[in-house]
């Protein structure tokens, strides 16, 4: 009795286990709450630290940008991204005593923000991870832990890891400050913002991505804590779609960066109703004048004028929570254009990364 062939399996899609995790950020979100109580109980560890110091690479980084915000203006605590090379590769002599560090690192496993750790914590720091992966060396080698628990991520690019360690940053703060109800209910809110967002947005993005498969080079702005945003939507140009993008501050697109603009040198700006949202109109008001592409994304993309391109979001219960909102549309926009060039999302060239769910 002869067996019938098996049916050939189709390869996936290019990008969709990118696609797949953007989509999930909500659900990873939700899971980040779910650990709240841990977040507390560090919290009152972490009492009477008067300097935080955060580290982290790529989008860790990139977070930690976000996170200088969030201590600043939740509890009301001085935060820096701090030097990993001063003190692993050059051995300066900070006094750490009452610090709290922070370690950013989605595995858990890298190299310099371990030792980095553990000279710290040997030198009066409190230390805590932050990561996905509960067994790991971070999780280890720092006093404290807060899961990320945003689940198995398998595309190289980071997506819903970055948007849960933002969240992380913010709800930690929220505790330090004695306000970790108001922030998780607000987080909560932008749980259901994003799960509505993100099918709206994979269409806008579809519709746009084509003009820019020829593009190689851009500029991404914005300001306060939307800043994070801009790096971290330029990362994921440059990872995914092999675009040379630059992230500015909107204030110092106008210091140099401006003379680079023509119509081929398109820029993203990243606007949100707060402090900065002036400095963001105008930088864009320069861009439009010296006859660059423009696209405007976040809460408050209808402030800026004459914008070709439009990838607003919903505005947040509270303006500081906006990255978690103004992010989706960078990383889906990356995952499109890279698409529209031919490249897969989830293999970046000369880029390789699993993070492991706890």
């Amino acid at each position: 009795m002869s067996s019938l062939p098996a049916s050939p399996v189709s390869p996936p899609e290019p990008g969709a286990l990118y696609l797949a995790e953007i989509r999930e950020q909500p659900a990873a979100l939700r899971r980040l709450l779910a650990q709240r109580s841990e977040f507390a109980r560090v919290a009152e560890a972490a009492r009477g630290t008067n300097l935080v110091r955060i580290v982290g690479h790529g989008s860790s980084d990139n977070a930690a940008a976000f996170g200088v915000y969030g201590f600043a203006l939740l509890p009301g605590l001085t935060a820096m991204r701090d030097s990993i090379s001063l003190t692993v590769y050059y051995g300066a002599k900070l006094d750490f005593r009452g610090s709290t560090v922070i370690a950013l690192s989605q595995s858990g496993q890298t190299p310099d923000v371990l030792e980095y750790v553990t000279r710290a914590r040997s030198a009066g720091a409190f230390t805590i991870g932050i990561t996905n992966h509960e067994d790991s060396d971070l999780a280890r080698a720092a006093d404290a832990l807060l899961p990320l628990a945003a689940g198995d991520e398998l595309a190289v690019a980071a997506t819903k890891t970055y948007s849960n360690t933002l969240a992380a940053l913010a709800l930690f703060a929220a505790e330090l400050a004695g306000r970790g109800d108001e922030v998780a209910s607000q987080l909560e809110t932008v749980a259901e913002q994003q799960e509505r967002q993100i099918p709206l947005l994979e269409q806008a993005v579809a519709s746009i991505a084509v003009p820019f498969a020829s593009v190689g080079r851009m500029f991404v702005i914005g300001r306060g804590p939307e800043f994070a945003t801009a790096r971290e939507i330029a990362l994921k140009l440059l990872e995914t779609c092999q675009i040379a993008a630059e992230p500015l501050t909107a204030t110092d697109l106008a210091h140099g960066p401006i003379a680079a603009l023509d119509h081929f040198f398109p820029v993203w700006a990243v606007a949100t109703d707060d402090g900065s949202l002036d400095v963001v109109v105008e930088a864009a008001a320069r861009v439009r004048a010296a006859g660059a592409t423009l696209i405007a994304s976040g809460p408050a993309a209808d402030a800026i004028a004459d914008a070709q391109f439009r990838l607003p979001v919903p505005t947040p219960p509270a303006p500081l929570l906006a990255p978690l909102l103004s992010v989706v549309a960078g990383q889906l926009f990356a995952g499109a254009v890279a698409r529209a060039k031919g490249l897969d999302p989830d293999k970046p060239r000369g880029l390789s990364k699993v993070t492991l769910a706890l």
